[in-house]
């Protein structure tokens, strides 16, 4: 599409503010879910601006209109933003403004922001609230101007709901109801609201397909002592499987109908609420009770993989890795005598995954990024702009699979060619954190944020550093990115990110010199218990992931005997379980990528 179109829809998004009398517009990359990957009737922001990233907030004035994206979309913003007329804000960078700073400076008080509070944060809107006020600017929740030029706008998916049955679903509604119900009479709350999708497929054994990549489905959820409401748009839900779940005591109603019931609880009781997981439009419609702020407790407690999940999550990282290898023995074959490009990766890692047991859909996007193309962390191929993998470098590929029984995440960097010296100490760098927070040992309740220098430390020590956390939760057939934990210093730390036993985080430092490469190695890990001795209780990590770690990017010389050790043990580990589900190439590539460095 040409760059001119997005250009023409800024314009008319200012003519839309001028009939509203508003001198700016916010558009967050959000849904009234506040989900990460967003159905396309509220991909409002990709529309405007033409930037394909899946983080960002776009600002527009009537002069003016700035794109605020972090490190890991830079150059990728750079370059669809190009002829927009859109400037890039790097968010993050040292003297950038965030939006809600940059808005306070440059309208004069009295001057009015628009955003539409159905899909904006409660928590967020009470931060910008606090910057705007100060100089007396007005913030208001009530206009979505985007929808008087999103014209035709997308309509909502009508993707069917079906169950996570057992084996694979280790608990039953009743036990997560009943967790749910316990944690609610903690904060003495008589209801309980959900919009978050992720909280809700959990809560009901539920999956969809609503969203890409995640398994869930647009709905709302009421909770109360002795009731639960599940609204859904009509049609979704099969009659058997609506019988079951009133079996369970769960009623449907329909998706349009969830605001109407907030707004009707009895006056004066308490209701339990996330403002980190609830939009200003859902707080607005809960007028008449007494708001109890506190994190979903299904976020926490599906955050902890009981033993049962975490075995099938082993069995699953043994599909997982048995079709790693047919790809790579495909790749290392292939190269020379086949054109591939990065689209190519893409098909056939998904194709390979889609011939194992209880694969269901990709959890993500494929990234594979060659040479500077790997410089963008979150870089997307696409049939207008990608590589040709030819020549020496650097292969980046970050993929996963959703199956039955487990969400995979996983990254690995592979030589095309010859490999340099540069680029040896770059991967090794990257190796010798990755390996220095898979041995990570720390006391119970230690907040995740806090592991995260762990797995930076061998990167800077080299004067290099990389913008992204190095681990975010793993759900169980679920968001490949959940939380509460993290590990990202840079975060704010609050007591719901301690790192408790049955988490899976991924481990994934990274190094990208932009123009020239990008390094990235990626395992989920578990973590279980530790030792338990006279100072406390302990917790480390078991690495799930069963992959080979390319050998011929390592400059041996910059390992240290210990993480040698570490490196032929997990190698050891990967071809003992990954050899029952291999054969012929794929189990030569194995038995060659596994051996002893």
């Amino acid at each position: 599409m040409s760059q001119s179109v997005f250009a023409q829809r800024i314009q008319a998004l200012r003519q839309a503010m001028q009939a509203h009398k508003v001198q700016a517009c916010v558009v967050p990359t959000s849904d009234p879910h506040l989900s990460e990957y967003l159905p396309e009737r509220w991909q409002g922001r990709q529309w405007l601006s033409g930037f394909e990233g899946s983080a960002g907030t776009l600002v527009v004035s009537d002069t003016y209109a700035g794109l605020w994206t972090d490190s890991r979309y830079w150059e990728q913003a750079e370059h669809d933003l190009q002829g927009t007329g859109i400037t890039l804000m790097r968010a993050g960078q040292a003297g950038v403004p965030g939006p809600a700073a940059w808005l306070a400076e440059y309208l004069t008080p009295g001057e009015r922001v628009s955003v539409d509070g159905q899909v904006l944060a409660l928590q967020t809107y009470r931060q910008w609230q606090e910057v705007l006020s100060k100089k007396n600017i007005v913030l208001l929740t009530d206009i979505d101007v985007l929808n008087d030029v999103w014209t035709p706008r997308p309509a909502l998916p009508q993707g069917t709901v079906f169950e996570h049955l057992a084996p694979f679903a280790c608990r039953s509604r009743a036990q997560n109801l009943a967790d749910v119900r316990a944690a609610m009479a903690e904060h003495q709350a008589d209801w309980h609201w959900l919009s978050s999708l992720d909280d809700i497929a959990w809560l009901f054994n539920l999956r969809g397909n609503d969203v890409p990549y995640n398994p869930v489905f647009l709905a709302y959820a009421l909770i109360g002592a002795d009731t639960a409401r599940l609204f859904v748009a009509p049609g979704k839900i099969a009659a058997d499987l609506q019988e079951r779940l009133l079996a369970d005591g769960i009623s449907i109603a329909p998706y349009d109908e969830a605001a109407g019931a907030l707004a009707c609880l009895p006056e004066g009781q308490a209701l339990l609420l996330d403002p980190a997981r609830s939009t200003v439009g859902t707080f607005g419609a809960a007028a008449f009770v007494d708001v109890v702020e506190a994190i979903n407790p299904s976020q926490l407690f599906k955050s902890r993989k009981n033993a049962a999940e975490a075995d099938h999550v082993r069995l699953t990282m043994e599909q997982d890795g048995a079709a790693l290898c047919e790809f790579f023995a495909w790749f290392e074959a292939a190269q020379g005598r086949e054109r591939i490009t990065e689209i190519t990766i893409d098909e056939q890692i998904t194709a390979a995954r889609s011939r194992r047991p209880n694969f269901v859909t990709p959890s993500f996007s494929t990234i594979a990024a060659f040479n500077a193309n790997g410089a963008m962390p979150h870089y997307h191929a696409t049939e207008q702009a990608h590589a040709v993998i030819d020549g020496n470098g650097l292969l980046l590929i970050d993929s996963g699979g959703q199956y039955l029984g487990g969400t995979t995440d996983i990254t690995r960097v592979v030589p095309v060619g010859q490999v340099n010296d540069a680029q040896k100490r770059d991967y090794t760098a990257v190796l010798k954190g990755m390996i220095a927070l898979s041995q990570a040992v720390f006391p119970c309740g230690t907040a995740a944020p806090l592991l995260d220098t762990i797995a930076r430390m061998p990167i800077w020590q080299t004067g290099a550093d990389y913008g992204h956390g190095t681990g975010h939760g793993v759900g169980y057939f679920m968001n490949v990115h959940e939380g509460p934990q993290s590990i990202a210093y840079r975060a704010t730390i609050n007591p719901n990110m301690a790192m408790e036993a049955g988490m899976i985080t991924s481990n994934e430092p990274g190094l990208y010199r932009p123009g020239q490469w990008g390094i990235r190695i990626e395992n989920l890990v578990l973590a279980v218990a530790g030792p338990q001795t006279e100072f406390g209780e302990f917790l480390q990590f078991e690495t799930l992931t069963l992959c080979p770690i390319d050998t011929r990017c390592i400059d041996i010389s910059l390992l240290s005997e210990s993480e040698r050790g570490w490196l032929n043990r997990y190698h050891e580990q990967v071809r003992e379980r990954l050899l029952p589900w291999v054969e012929g190439g794929a189990k030569d590539w194995l038995l060659e990528r596994t051996r002893a460095c």
